[in-house]
């Protein structure tokens, strides 16, 4: 699934495919990916791509003839880029460029998510005043992560997953970044010491960083896709020896998804490195 590095990944993709070009053209499939706005206000859109920002996982486009897109990947969402006339599978909406390319969402599962907005109403659309610290565009110290996940009664990654308190962490890297901390996701929030916020944080840090490095790229490949390789240290590798002292990796459910935990290396009980 798509989480910040992917969807940083596909804003710096676009920005580049966009680069010196104009949109003559946008067109979409009558689909689900634009449930609640209008497919026949993203046709108008056209022109120069003015600004692309990601906030957490949603992409911010702004164009300067004054349209804006609101993006989500969802599920299985991605951007690619193919010459005019090039079948793309699954493809849902579609950019046509004046140097002869085409940007399409595609999107297999259509949990995807468009939504023409004015670009100058982007920021102010609900969903995205909602979003909480972006550990990559805003930056993230181990205060301000305990500021904004230390008073959840959830379970650890539940918290981390919260989009409302940390912006653009899912499943995936939110177990990553507890296994590199060598914190359980079980544990409460309220049970971390100043040394797990730093180590958490940290660990947040190098999970991005390792996720931006593997899709970097035009062609994305996520590890649900059939033929894809696990590059993760704990992630989807329960009953599996752990990568860092061969203890057999956990699975279990955790707030309706799968969790995946070394318990040698992340104790259930306070624990420190």
């Amino acid at each position: 699934m798509p989480e910040l590095p992917e969807v940083e990944i596909a804003r710096r993709n676009l920005v580049r495919w966009f680069d010196g070009h104009r949109l003559v053209r946008a067109e979409a499939d009558d689909t689900r990916v634009f449930r609640g706005a209008e497919r026949a206000e993203f046709t108008r859109i056209q022109g120069r791509l003015a600004s692309l920002v990601r906030r957490g996982k949603y992409l911010l486009f702004a164009f300067d003839d004054g349209h804006g897109l609101l993006g989500h990947l969802g599920m299985t969402g991605k951007f690619v880029r193919r010459d005019e006339g090039d079948a793309v599978r699954f493809s849902r909406a579609r950019f046509h460029l004046d140097d002869g390319h085409v940007l399409h969402f595609a999107d297999a599962r259509m949990f995807g998510r468009l939504e023409p907005a004015p670009a100058s109403s982007l920021r102010s659309l609900d969903v995205v005043k909602a979003l909480g610290r972006d550990p990559l565009a805003d930056g993230l110290t181990a205060g301000q992560l305990a500021e904004a996940v230390g008073s959840s009664k959830q379970d650890l990654k539940v918290a981390l997953m919260d989009q409302g308190r940390i912006a653009g962490l899912g499943n995936i890297h939110a177990a990553e970044a507890l296994f590199r901390a060598h914190l359980h996701p079980s544990r409460k929030p309220s049970t971390l010491t100043p040394d797990d916020w730093k180590r958490l944080v940290q660990a947040i840090r190098e999970s991005i960083d390792f996720g931006l490095e593997e899709q970097e790229g035009e062609e994305p490949v996520y590890l649900e896709e059939g033929g894809s390789e696990n590059p993760f240290l704990v992630y989807g590798r329960g009953d599996g020896p752990c990568s860092r002292c061969g203890s057999t990796v956990e699975s279990f459910p955790q707030a309706g998804r799968t969790t995946y935990a070394c318990p040698k290396c992340q104790p259930r009980g306070r624990s420190g490195k």
